[in-house]
């Protein structure tokens, strides 16, 4: 009896491997171009300059608070 049963698992898996065996066709790669473009980022010098007069003055201050 397992013998019966051995040879009927074994086809089963057969079976089941044959089920999907179609491969799909594979689609061609369309040809696309990619456009690179370099912006330039302009900095403002003397805003630079504030922030920094900025954050120098509110250390001082909070240093003369103390």
């Amino acid at each position: 009896m397992k013998k019966v049963l051995f040879a009927l698992a074994i086809a089963g898996m057969f079976g089941f491997v044959a089920c999907n065996n179609n491969k799909p066709a594979e689609e061609p790669v369309a040809d696309t171009t990619i456009e690179v473009v370099a912006e330039e980022e302009v900095v403002d010098e003397n805003a630079v300059e504030n922030m920094v007069e900025e954050v120098v003055t509110d250390a001082v201050e909070a240093v003369v608070a103390e």
